[in-house]
């Protein structure tokens, strides 16, 4: 069977991983991006982003994953739709790619594969996921009209999470470990004037119950982090809000370092260790997790797989 071989393959349809496509694209290059569900990433489950530069309006985070795409493609560059790269392999003097469809032969990688919500790991959670358990708020909101939901969080996200929730729920517990929110303070304001929220500081939780007649959840059991007490919510949803995993299992044979939690190091210019092999977005031991700071990491990526080609 005959191989194909391209400059650039992009492996992720996010915020880094598009930007990496229209820059590599861009400069000449045969580029191919690879996204396994729908490009855009995480955003486009993000009813609205406030912080991305040329809105100051805002912009659906949907219509910013689609003029993204739109832009990317304009400048030339390819794009496989529901096609998951299942292995990297060097060779060849370069990397052949393992996927569920043809496998490709690639000059240089750049990964840029993002990351999912990290879970609880609670009793309860994985029973009632989809049966009151959620990780967006914007995608399984509108199924809890008039009812009493919980976020579990502090950062940015739980907080706008909840705040996307009012517009449905009678009740919002916001439920978070420390005794102060990590989000910005304009977020953290808006929500401790909204009468739908109720903060539930200092508190973890600790089981997901559920109802055994409807199959669905009907309540969380929340523990004091200081006394130990623990008590009831009753409720009708869970949404999870505490951190993200990065997806980075098929680099996980050893091919390039790795933090402890699996996010990939790179240099400044996105270079891995692996002439070649570059990292972007979410994906990256990086500090700030911002479409903004993805999309600027992509661009880097992308410059300097293009100036790696050329030394070759």
């Amino acid at each position: 069977m005959t191989v194909r071989t391209i400059d650039i393959a992009v492996i992720g349809g996010g915020p880094a991983g598009l930007t990496a496509g229209l820059y590599a694209a861009r400069g000449g290059a045969e580029t191919v991006i690879f996204e396994r569900q729908a490009c855009g990433g995480q955003i486009i489950t993000t009813e609205q982003v406030e912080n991305y530069p040329a809105f100051p309006e805002g912009v659906g985070g949907a219509e910013l994953g689609e003029l993204m795409t739109a832009q990317t493609l304009a400048q030339g560059a390819e794009i496989a739709l529901f096609t998951e790269v299942t292995a990297i392999v060097p060779a060849d003097g370069g990397f052949l790619l393992e996927t569920n469809d043809a496998p490709m032969h690639a000059r240089a990688v750049i990964v840029a594969t993002g990351a999912v919500p990290s879970k609880l790991g609670i009793p309860g959670e994985a029973e009632f996921t989809g049966r009151g358990v959620s990780w967006c708020a914007t995608c399984d909101g509108a199924f809890y009209r008039d009812k009493v939901v919980a976020v579990i969080g502090g950062g940015d996200a739980a907080l706008e999470e909840a705040m996307f929730l009012t517009k449905f729920a009678t009740k919002v517990y916001l439920v978070h470990r420390r005794h102060e929110f990590r989000a910005a303070q304009v977020i953290v304001d808006r929500l401790a004037r909204h009468e739908k929220v109720e903060p539930v500081l200092g508190n973890v939780p600790v089981e997901i119950l559920g109802d055994p007649e409807t199959g669905k959840v009907c309540g969380l059991v929340l523990r004091d982090v200081a006394d130990g007490s623990e008590r009831t919510l009753v409720l009708d949803g869970v949404f999870e809000f505490v951190g993200t995993t990065p997806i980075s299992e098929l680099l996980s044979d050893g091919l390039v370092s790795t933090d402890e939690r699996g996010y990939i190091r790179t240099d400044a210019r996105g270079a891995t260790g692996v002439p070649g092999l570059f990292a972007a977005g979410d994906v990256t031991e990086s500090t700030l997790k911002q479409v903004v700071t993805a999309a600027g990491a992509g661009a880097t990526a992308g410059f300097s797989a293009l100036n790696y080609l050329e030394t070759l």
